[in-house]
């Protein structure tokens, strides 16, 4: 088990931050997985129940899949944040862009998730969670260190809020 709190918090500063080149690595070896249970779930409805349209969803989601794989450096590359003096500001997307502030003293609850491939990766997720639904924040691909930090901070800097957590 890891100590809880990291010994070091980051700077209000305005500056922005990005996430881990591991990430992009860990969602393409996810969507590689994909891809080929989707391939041989088809494969064996094809070969041992000589279901020949099972190719046309299988081809099509594999075809999604693909693109999906092309476009996530790009996407990875969009996403970040920004520690201001009072909220944090997160970043996501191309085409369609989201920016949220969330303001510290509003913030309710700060988790980090991982799941196995993650792990192995050394990636985390951390997820900030506000009263209004719309304004909950889910910044991917952060390593454990940089996730431990960021909640830290967060969690210090909206407790002298006093509103939040």
């Amino acid at each position: 088990m890891r100590t809880p709190r990291s010994a070091s918090a980051l700077a209000l500063d305005g500056t922005w931050h990005q996430i881990s080149p591991r990430y992009v690595v860990s969602q393409l070896l996810q969507n590689a997985l994909l891809v080929v249970g989707i391939a041989a779930a088809a494969l064996v409805l094809v070969l041992v129940f000589h279901q020949t349209w099972a190719w046309i969803p299988a081809g099509i989601v594999i075809l999604i899949t693909l693109i999906t794989m092309v476009i996530l450096p790009r996407q990875a590359k969009a996403v970040g944040y920004m520690l201001r003096a009072d909220d944090i500001v997160f970043r996501r997307g191309i085409i369609w862009q989201r920016m949220v502030a969330v303001p510290y003293g509003r913030l309710q609850l700060v988790d980090i998730t991982h799941g196995p491939l993650d792990r192995a990766f050394g990636v985390s997720q951390l997820k900030m969670v506000t009263a209004a639904a719309t304004t909950g924040v889910q910044i991917p691909g952060l390593t454990q260190t940089a996730a431990e930090t960021l909640r830290d901070t967060l969690i210090e800097v909206a407790e002298t809020r006093r509103t939040g957590l």
